[in-house]
């Protein structure tokens, strides 16, 4: 007998406690990478402000452009990230993900940086759905949340490790420093990948005719309980992203932190989250998933009105005040995603977890696209309109924290209401 929701692996495959960590930890070092792509944008908005001579809307648009190519390749990947080896996707994927960031180092204008951070899209939209495609072939269902905690840690490397770094190049070597540093890490952690990771083909036993991946594309769409968790994702991407985007450029021109300090901000965050984010996920197993989503949800939209509404402070009370920012925002994704892998049937589960990737991804630009439209610089060099992005996020949280009741486990639903 297997765990509901989990599907055969192909034989010689099952995984000892060992290997699934090892297994689970590779996940998070790919992830990782990806994460820490997209995050660096955000916090190098001030120096590609200067080296571009571009705006705060301008640099919204090239996490938007990231975002939205994130989305519609994760559309596109449904049409075929179930008829390959889980593993040889994922480490094509992987390579191309890492050419496109020596081409955001290369880039020598700005117009050419949006073309490579599109690229960039393309590639980690997919590589987020593999991840948790294979999650969702290897892991049980009751210890998901804890799995997805796991790779989840990535976001807490990324913000310890990868996003200080990164700045602290920058600030240091220029803006292009943190795309070769990335390229390294990608470099390394493929060649650990294509040596570590099992074969996982275990979905491919039964096979879907080409002529009917369309339909079924469509027919993902259809289910009502999936229409209701692609919404949820949307949201929670794009609450989340009317707000981070824009924390970096607002503390170097309304508060006066410089460049280089907005290091130990984000270092200071990344490390309440290492902390975290394994015990959310642990959490989530015990009491439930919409359970502990509602209580991190409500719990972030305090810190994202305080950040957005944040006075004139001291650089240590801004250092202080972001571990609390970072934890809940952050946490919230845990039980989101670890839900996410229990909604759709198993026979669905990668085609599902790629069209909601794609959601994400596209809330995430939407999000980003929104929060720049509604800031302008004043002649001191002020950002200003942050505030209301604030109330937008608060708002849309709690709009999530409504809706997550309507979302269901298809193992709770009968096969006439999925």
């Amino acid at each position: 007998m297997t765990a509901p929701g989990v599907l055969i692996p192909a034989p010689g495959s099952a995984l000892t406690p060992a290997r699934e960590r090892l297994v689970l930890w590779l996940l998070a070092l790919t992830q990782f990478t990806v994460i820490m792509d997209f995050m660096v944008m955000m916090p190098l908005a001030p120096q590609l402000m200067t080296a571009f001579s571009i705006t705060p809307a301008a640099v919204s648009g090239a996490v938007s452009a990231y975002a939205w190519c994130a989305g519609l390749s994760g559309l596109l990947a449904v049409m075929y990230i179930d008829r390959f080896d889980r593993k040889q996707l994922l480490l094509w994927m992987f390579a191309l993900f890492t050419l496109s960031n020596l081409a955001c180092a290369l880039a020598p204008t700005f117009e050419v940086l949006i073309a490579s951070r599109a690229f960039a899209g393309v590639t980690g939209g997919v590589l987020g759905a593999i991840i948790m495609a294979i999650i969702g072939d290897l892991i049980p269902a009751d210890r998901r949340g804890a799995a997805t905690g796991v790779v989840m840690t990535s976001f807490s490397m990324a913000a310890v490790a990868g996003v200080p770094t990164g700045v602290m190049l920058a600030a240091h070597f220029g803006w292009a420093s943190p795309f070769y540093l990335l390229v390294v890490l990608s470099v390394l952690v493929w060649l650990l990948a294509a040596r570590a990771l099992p074969a996982i083909d275990g979905h491919l036993g039964h096979p879907v005719p080409l002529k009917s991946v369309l339909p079924n594309l469509v027919a993902l769409y259809r289910v009502p309980n999936h229409l209701r968790a692609f919404l949820l994702s949307f949201m929670n991407m794009a609450t989340g992203m009317l707000v981070i985007p824009f924390i970096s450029p607002v503390m170097v021109s309304n508060l006066g932190i410089a460049p280089a300090e907005v290091t130990y901000v984000y270092l200071a965050g990344g490390v309440a989250t290492l902390f975290t984010a394994r015990r959310i996920g642990r959490w989530s197993d015990r009491v439930g998933a919409h359970k502990v989503y509602r209580y991190m949800a409500l719990a972030s939209a305090v810190p994202m009105l305080f950040v957005t509404h944040m006075p004139a402070m001291p650089l240590v009370a801004v250092i202080l005040f972001f571990p609390f920012f970072m934890t809940a925002v952050s946490g919230r994704t845990i039980p989101l995603q670890a839900l996410m892998t229990t909604v759709p049937e198993p026979s669905r589960r990668g085609g599902f977890l790629s069209a909601n990737s794609a959601i994400q991804s596209i809330g995430s630009g939407t999000g980003a696209l929104l929060g720049g439209m509604t800031l302008h610089t004043d002649a001191a060099g002020h950002i200003i309109g942050y505030g209301l992005n604030g109330w937008l996020a608060a708002g849309l949280t709690v709009v999530s924290v409504l809706w997550v009741g309507q979302v269901r486990r298809a193992a709770d639903l009968k096969p006439a209401l999925l």
